[in-house]
């Protein structure tokens, strides 16, 4: 288990990123020939993802129903998807096969887009975790406010 870092905490990250949720329903559990194998797969294939820094992921957060992934770009993450040589796209491949249009599961993705400045992430007495985790973790300055860490103009619309 990680250490807690005492202390409220905040990231730096270089640059523009993207923020990636990949998730799965189970519509219909007594199948689950149909949703089971790509649901065993998925630790194995984030294991090989952050086996490969390169790819650009920088890195997840995994829950039951929902994975959150931070990359670096869009293009690493795209690259990632169409790449023929990763494991993943075979998965993919066999999920489609077995369920195709049957709603027996679903599943779903978000891709978010987040300009460099434009989010705000605090974390108090906590472990590295979230954003923190896959970026780095500096103190945050007492005198700062969300507006100010966000770097978000505020001007609001035509003006």
């Amino acid at each position: 288990m990680a250490a807690v870092i005492p202390g409220k905490m905040t990231v730096e990250v270089e640059g523009d990123f993207v923020v990636f949720l990949i998730g799965m329903r189970i519509n219909k559990p007594w199948k689950l020939h149909k949703w089971l194998p790509v649901f065993l797969a998925m630790p194995r294939l984030l294991k090989e993802l952050a086996a490969h820094p390169e790819a650009g992921c920088l890195g997840t957060i995994n829950g039951l129903s929902v994975i959150v992934q931070y990359w670096r770009s869009f293009e690493h993450l795209e690259a990632f998807a169409k790449d023929t040589e990763d494991p993943h796209l075979e998965v993919w491949r066999q999920y489609w096969k077995r369920v195709g249009k049957d709603a027996r599961s679903g599943i779903w993705h978000e891709t978010f887009l987040v300009r460099a400045g434009e989010y705000e992430a605090i974390y108090g007495n906590m472990p590295p975790t979230g954003l923190g985790k896959a970026t780095t973790l500096v103190p945050v300055a007492e005198s700062t406010m969300a507006r100010q860490r966000l770097k978000a103009a505020s001007a609001s619309p035509g003006t």
